[in-house]
C-alpha cells in the first residue's frame, strides 16, 4: 500500500549523503544539485572579476527578487530580500513605534530568536513582553480568543504562521483582523510558510517574513520580508550601506556592500526544481508520507503522534517516552547522528517531549522505518 511513497522519492536531485537518514528538512533545508551548480558558476564568475561582479550585481538581484515576490504572489514594491526570518522580524521591530509602557505580545510557540528580539527591543524602549499561552490542541477560534485577551495596551503582536517547535498552523487571516480591529500592528513570522502555504504573505499583515531555504529548498540565507504600504518608507535594512537613501524600499535592502549575493541570485533555480517536481501534487503526497512515517515511529517507541490542531503539510510531532532526558541540550541529537546516522530534531512544549519529523521529495517511507528500527534501543 506504500509502494507509491517509495517510487516518488527523488534523492537524485540532491547531493545529500545516501548513508544518512535526513529527516529534519525543517531546520536548515537542503539545496538541490542544480541550484548548487548555479551557485558554483556564479561564485566562479564573481572571483574571476570581482569589480565587474559588483558593478553588475544589482540587475541580477532585481530579477531574482521579482521572481521570489511572484512566487509568494505579493506586491514586489513591498518585498525585500533578507538573510532569514529572524532578520525580517528584527527589521519590523526596528520600524514600529514601541512606546514605553506598551506591550510586545507573542505566544509561547514563538521561535527562540524571535523572542530574544522582542526582549531586546522591549528592554531598549521600556516596554514589556507578554506571552499568550496556546495549547497545541487549540482550534482556530480558541487561538484567536487567547491572543485577543492579551492585546490590551499592545504596540505590536508577533505570531507564527507555522510554529517551528510545535508544527502547528495558526489562523493568520483571523489574527490579522483581530489585531487590526484593536489598532495593533501585527508581524507574521512565516519562516516555514513558503511552499507549504499558497500565497502565504497575502493576509494583510503589517510585516510578513519567511524563509526560502526551508521548503522551497533555496540556498541558505535567503528569505523575504513583505511590508505593508504605510510602513515602507520607514523600513530600513539592518546594515547601513550605499543604498541608504534609495527611496524604493526593496532596493534599499538589496545592496549591502560586499555581502554574498550568490544565494539570493540562485534561489529561483530551486523554485524551478519544485515546479518540475509538480509541487502542488507532491505536497499532499508528502503529507501522507510524513503521517505514515510518524505512525511507524510512534508504534516503535510505544507512544503516539501528537494531536496538533492544523498541522502543516510536511511536519509531524511524535511523542517521546517520558523516560527520555532532553536536559543535555544537543547531546542526544548528536548521539542519534553518530550512532544511527540519522538527522532528527527534538523539541518540547508544556512539559511534553517530541521528535519533529519532516518530509521532502528526497524522503521515502524506508527512511522512517530505518529510524524506527534503531531509535528505541538507543533511547532505552
Amino acid at each position: 500500500m506504500y509502494r507509491w511513497l517509495v517510487l516518488s522519492s527523488r534523492p537524485d536531485l540532491w547531493t545529500l549523503d545516501p548513508d544518512v537518514l535526513h529527516l529534519n528538512h525543517g531546520s536548515y533545508g537542503a539545496v538541490p544539485r542544480r541550484t548548487q551548480e548555479v551557485m558554483a558558476g556564479l561564485r566562479a564568475e564573481m572571483d574571476a572579476n570581482p569589480m565587474v561582479w559588483f558593478r553588475t550585481v544589482a540587475g541580477r538581484l532585481t530579477a531574482s527578487r521579482l521572481a521570489l515576490a511572484a512566487y509568494l504572489e505579493t506586491d514586489p514594491d513591498g518585498f525585500a530580500l533578507v538573510p532569514n526570518a529572524s532578520a525580517g522580524v528584527t527589521v519590523a521591530l526596528q520600524t514600529l513605534p514601541i512606546p514605553a509602557g506598551s506591550r510586545i505580545v507573542l505566544t509561547d510557540h514563538a521561535y527562540g530568536a524571535v523572542r530574544y528580539a522582542a526582549e531586546r527591543f522591549a528592554k531598549a524602549r521600556g516596554a514589556e513582553v507578554v506571552i499568550a499561552e496556546i495549547p497545541i490542541e487549540a482550534d482556530d477560534e480558541t487561538v484567536v480568543a487567547l491572543i485577543a485577551d492579551r492585546l490590551a495596551g499592545a504596540s505590536v503582536l508577533i505570531v507564527d504562521q507555522i510554529t517551528s517547535g510545535t508544527a502547528k498552523v495558526f489562523p493568520i487571516d483571523a489574527l490579522v483582523a483581530t489585531a487590526h480591529d484593536r489598532g495593533v500592528p501585527i508581524v507574521v513570522d512565516g519562516a516555514h510558510a513558503p511552499a507549504l502555504i499558497d500565497a502565504p504573505a497575502s493576509a494583510g499583515a503589517d510585516f510578513w517574513t519567511g524563509n526560502f531555504h526551508k521548503w522551497p529548498a533555496a540556498p541558505r540565507a535567503t528569505a523575504g520580508l513583505v511590508v505593508a504600504e504605510p510602513w515602507r518608507t520607514a523600513s530600513m535594512p539592518l546594515i547601513v550601506s550605499w543604498s541608504e537613501y534609495d527611496e524604493r524600499m526593496p532596493e534599499r535592502f538589496d545592496m549591502l556592500g560586499t555581502y554574498d549575493y550568490v544565494p539570493w541570485i540562485a534561489a529561483p533555480e530551486s523554485l524551478r526544481v519544485l515546479a518540475e517536481l509538480d509541487w502542488p501534487t507532491r505536497r499532499p503526497q508528502l503529507t501522507t508520507l510524513v503521517e505514515e512515517g510518524a505512525k511507524v515511529l510512534a508504534k516503535a517507541l510505544g507512544t503516539g503522534v501528537a494531536e496538533v490542531a492544523h498541522p502543516p503539510a510536511t511536519m509531524r510531532l511524535v511523542e517521546l517516552p517520558s523516560s527520555v532526558d532532553l536536559s543535555g541540550g544537543d547531546a542526544l541529537k548528536l548521539r542519534v547522528s553518530r550512532e544511527l546516522k540519522a538527522e532528527i530534531t527534538f523539541t518540547g512544549f508544556d512539559e511534553r517531549k517530541f521528535i519533529r519529523l519532516s518530509a521532502h521529495a528526497y524522503n521515502s517511507l524506508a527512511d522512517y522505518e530505518k529510524l524506527s528500527a534503531g531509535l528505541p534501543k538507543l533511547l532505552a
